[in-house]
């Protein structure tokens, strides 16, 4: 399977002079990007850094952050990504849950000045964009010994420690392994047929597996030249889109659908995107056909994955029907068994996560004899593609019945006027829950009608007890950094 920093050796020799990242006006070929990874790595070794330490990367998408997660990889350190949103008090827990060695911090962000708060909660560390290896620290038995602890790391050791969102309760630290990453993005590369020579704008956050991971790591398997975007703003990503001739994107269904508005006003399409991948429950059956005929995207993929399985588990196939794309997530990649249990769908392979970061118990709940019990409802359609009906946390019980949100989302989505939903369960004294729709509209509704609108629309579609009792409309929906809709805030 492999090791990260056998990636990068092995693209800096296939690739010397291809640009391996772009990050405005700075471009970094991918035999420049391996020797500034192993200064770095150097630098870290002669700080303290000890094979195996912890270093948390809290700061934007930029080159600096991939350099910074190669050279922690490189140095044989485990890599602890945190996102740009995170309170104080998030990061401190992750400090002290993850006995962090040390922090790279971003000078400023956003108003916001990483180094220092990491600082003051008594971190070691060192600003994620300074030149480390300028300061003379490092010299030839630093650099030996990053070839020494290179050389010794194995396809079963930790590379990164990479925290859940929390949706669901208090943030999980996924281990992940060296070949894990290696061998489930070399899969996804070859399904979703990136190529060396394109180039991949990452809008998806690097504190995300989605942004380091199937952004980053992938441009470094497929030799294709990675461009990592600070913040997501639709219009900024296709002037570079067209600046750069990017080729290929990835991002959550919210981002395509930015992009399609913008695209409708400037009234032209993206001629040089080749592929555009997503994944989501429920994917808006329109999106997908926007994509297509207004962007002017040829190839459209959808996938299912979770951290704990490394990423991706499924994913459409190049020559799937649009229909496929918009109702399943595909079938297995390589190397990957899939099974439905009572619903729930379960993975096996050696993308399965090492476990849960000091959590034993949590760790033994869902693996369980090799298998991970996802804790999502799946189907198979008759060709063999997963479907993922919900998550079982989020089935909403009315009188006894059980209500899966996706299901209900995606008839609401099905309406012209709808561009998002989401669907949650509220208490009800008779029923014991009742369905709660929450939308943000594409198009005007009137105020007084629109709710027995798309409860008729609903009502014509669904069983009685799926149809929300009330439809509440937003301007967004509230979401983490990694695009999911924060469900726990629409219930409260």
């Amino acid at each position: 399977m492999g090791t990260i920093p056998g990636v990068l050796a092995t693209a800096a020799s296939e690739w010397p002079d291809a640009v391996a990242l772009v990050d405005g006006r700075t471009r970094i070929s991918f035999a420049a990007l391996q020797d500034a990874v192993l200064r770095d790595a150097a630098a870290l070794v002669a700080a303290g850094l000890p094979a195996g330490g912890r270093v948390v990367l809290w700061g934007p998408n930029s080159a600096d952050w991939a350099v910074a997660n190669l050279a922690v990889l490189a140095a044989g350190g485990t890599v602890v990504p945190v996102n740009t949103r995170a309170t104080g008090p998030e990061v401190a827990a992750v400090l002290e849950r993850a006995e962090v060695a040390l922090v790279l911090g971003a000078e400023e962000f956003l108003g916001r000045r990483y180094a220092d708060e990491a600082r003051a909660m008594g971190a070691e560390v060192r600003r994620l964009d300074e030149q480390w290896s300028a300061t003379g620290a490092a010299g030839a038995a630093e650099l030996a010994e990053v070839r020494r602890r290179t050389a010794a790391l194995t396809d079963h050791a930790i590379s990164h420690v990479q925290f859940t969102s929390g949706t669901t309760g208090r943030p999980k630290g996924v281990m992940l392994r060296h070949g894990a990453m290696v061998s489930t993005t070399s899969a996804w590369v070859s399904v979703v047929g990136l190529r060396a020579g394109d180039v991949f704008p990452v809008v998806s956050p690097c504190s995300h597996i989605a942004g380091h991971k199937t952004g980053l790591l992938s441009c470094l398997v497929a030799g294709a030249t990675a461009m990592p975007l600070a913040t997501f703003d639709a219009e900024l990503l296709l002037r570079l889109v067209d600046d750069e001739g990017a080729t290929f994107l990835q991002a959550a269904p919210t981002v395509f659908h930015d992009i399609v508005e913008v695209v409708r006003t400037r009234g032209r399409g993206i001629p040089s995107l080749r592929v555009a991948v997503t994944g989501a429950a429920v994917i808006p059956p329109q999106l997908v056909r926007d994509l297509h005929d207004v962007a002017g995207i040829g190839t459209v993929l959808a996938g299912y994955g979770l951290t704990e399985t490394t990423g991706v588990v499924t994913i459409t196939a190049a020559d799937d029907p649009v229909d496929a794309v918009v109702t399943t997530c595909g079938r297995p990649v390589p190397g990957v068994e899939l099974r439905l249990v009572d619903g729930e769908v379960l993975v096996r392979g050696p993308s399965v996560m090492a476990g849960y970061l000091d959590d034993p118990e949590a760790t033994a709940e869902v693996l369980r004899d090799g298998w991970l019990h996802t804790g999502d409802v799946g189907e198979f359609d008759p060709d063999g593609r997963l479907r993922i009906v919900d998550r079982l946390k989020d089935m909403v019980l009315v009188g006894g019945f059980n209500v899966f949100p996706a299901e209900v989302e995606h008839v609401l989505l099905e309406h012209d006027a709808v561009a998002q939903a989401a669907v949650v369960g509220e208490p009800d004294v008779r029923l014991g829950e009742v369905v709660v729709a929450h939308v943000v509209l594409r198009a005007p509704v009137d105020e007084g009608a629109r709710e027995g609108v798309l409860r008729d629309h609903c009502r014509s579609r669904l069983a009685g007890y799926k149809v929300p009792r009330r439809i509440v409309v937003h301007e967004d929906l509230p979401r983490n950094a990694a695009g999911k809709v924060v469900k726990g805030e629409l219930r409260d």
